[in-house]
């Protein structure tokens, strides 16, 4: 008898905890690892395939608003318009949780590095960023992008009195 009680706690213990990702985790990955490296590309047209219809996007900007699909296409475009060479290297792909219930959710989050040069100035870009992606029927149907844009402009501005020695010249 002490035999089966201990096979029935050792067999509901098992069950009972929950191990490993979501079953959809790795292919999320996937997902965004591609979406990173068609960014790299400039592959708008691929990456707004990428996301779904009902698309709510947290930009970067301070008090900003939630972005719908097109909006942070935009910006998407505005980016490639910025950069040249732009990379993304992930530090790490984590999964996400659901926020309500707090149990996996197939969502990815990852925290990295994204490079390239200022496309007007050529200064180098290194920026440490943090990503959301929720999905939905397999596309990416919410998220966030977490960095300091405002010290990531500045660091692109032209100098005063660069401006006023390229205007003698």
């Amino acid at each position: 008898m002490k035999t089966i009680l201990v096979s029935l706690s050792l067999v509901f213990i098992l069950f009972s905890c929950e191990s490993g990702n979501h079953v959809d985790f790795s292919k999320n990955v996937e997902t965004v690892k591609e979406l990173v490296n068609l960014h790299a590309l400039e592959e708008a047209d691929a990456i707004s395939a990428m996301f779904h219809e009902d698309l709510e996007w947290q930009g970067p900007a301070y008090g900003s608003d939630p972005l719908n699909k097109a909006d942070h296409m935009a910006a998407i475009v505005m980016y490639h318009d910025m950069f040249e060479n732009l990379k993304y290297t992930a530090n790490n792909w984590l999964p996400g949780v659901n926020a309500e219930t707090g149990q996996l959710d197939g969502s990815v989050r990852t925290y990295g590095v994204w490079s390239g040069n200022h496309s007007l100035t050529g200064t180098p870009l290194e920026l440490t960023s943090y990503h959301t992606f929720d999905f939905k029927d397999g596309k990416i149907i919410a998220g966030g992008d977490y960095f300091d844009l405002g010290g990531m402009f500045a660091s692109f501005e032209v100098a005063p009195e660069t401006e006023q020695t390229d205007a003698a010249e």
